[in-house]
C-alpha cells in the first residue's frame, strides 16, 4: 500500500500549505452563547493552542497564535462551520482537527443529518511573489494553448487570469472537485502587493446524509480524494509549472 503524502511535502513546493474543512448547512445555527461558548471551550482543552476567541462581522473564530508559522483556526457564520490548519506537520494533524470539530459539532450546536447541505475539504497552496501575478499564470498555464493568441504581450497589460475547473467525481453528481487558481482576494476586496497566488483544490461532498455516524465516512473519502487528486493532478500540472514560472523571473 503506498505511503500517505505527508503535508511537508506539499509545503516545501509553495510558500504556505493549508487544509481547509466547510460543513455547510441548511438551517442557522443556534446564536445562544452556551452552546457555541461551551463547543469552542471543549475544542481549546483537546487542541490547547487554540486559545485566542475572536469576533468578526457575522463571524465568531477561535485561533492560534497569529505568529505561528503553523496556525490553526475554528470559524462559525450563519449557516456553516469552518476549520484550517496551515503548515501541518502531516495531514493527520490537519485532519485530526477537522474530524474532532465533525464529531463534537452536531451535539453542540443541534445539527441534525437533515441539516447538512455539503461538506467539503480543501487543500491550499500559496506562493509569495512580487512579480505580476496574472503574468505569471499565463505563462505557466496558457503560454503553449490557443489562449496565447488572444493577448498581445507588446501591448495588452493582463489584469484577470484566475483559471477555474469543476468535476464531478460520481455519476449523480453529489461528489465534486474543483481547481482554482487566484491571483488576488475576493472580487470585494482590492488587491494587494502581498497577495499571493493561490492554487485551491476543493472537494466536496454534498448532503443531506444518513446519519451522524455518516460524517466520519464522508470525511475519510474527501480526505483521499484530495490526495489523490493533489497528488496525480494538482501538483503537476499547478504547482510545479506555477513555482517554475515564479523561479524563472529574472
Amino acid at each position: 500500500m503506498p505511503a500517505e503524502p505527508a503535508a511537508p511535502n506539499f509545503a516545501a513546493l509553495c510558500s504556505d500549505f493549508y487544509v481547509n474543512q466547510k460543513l455547510g448547512l441548511k438551517l442557522d445555527l443556534p446564536d445562544r452563547r452556551e452552546p457555541v461558548l461551551d463547543m469552542f471551550d471543549r475544542l481549546r482543552k483537546e487542541f490547547p493552542r487554540l486559545d485566542r476567541f475572536r469576533r468578526f462581522e457575522g463571524e465568531i473564530a477561535l485561533e492560534s497564535a497569529e505568529n505561528d508559522r503553523e496556525f490553526a483556526w475554528i470559524a462559525m457564520r450563519q449557516t456553516s462551520l469552518r476549520s484550517g490548519s496551515v503548515n501541518p506537520t502531516s495531514l493527520d494533524d490537519a485532519y485530526s482537527l477537522h474530524k474532532r470539530i465533525l464529531e463534537v459539532a452536531p451535539y453542540f450546536l443541534s445539527i441534525s443529518p437533515l441539516d447538512v447541505d455539503y461538506l467539503e475539504l480543501i487543500f491550499g497552496f500559496d506562493f509569495e511573489t512580487d512579480e505580476p501575478r496574472d503574468e505569471i499564470i499565463f505563462d505557466a498555464l496558457y503560454a503553449d494553448s490557443p489562449l496565447t493568441s488572444l493577448i498581445d504581450r507588446q501591448q495588452d497589460m493582463l489584469i484577470d487570469v484566475q483559471p477555474s475547473i469543476g468535476v464531478s467525481l460520481s455519476l449523480g453528481g453529489d461528489l465534486q472537485a474543483s481547481f482554482e487558481v487566484k491571483s488576488r482576494p475576493r472580487a470585494d476586496l482590492p488587491p494587494s502587493d502581498s497577495d499571493p497566488i493561490s492554487i485551491f483544490l476543493t472537494v466536496r461532498k454534498l448532503g443531506p446524509i444518513r446519519s451522524l455516524d455518516d460524517m466520519a465516512t464522508v470525511f475519510a473519502a474527501l480526505c483521499g480524494h484530495a490526495e489523490r487528486l493533489a497528488e496525480h493532478r494538482v501538483i503537476p500540472h499547478l504547482v510545479v509549472p506555477i513555482r517554475n514560472a515564479i523561479l524563472a523571473r529574472p
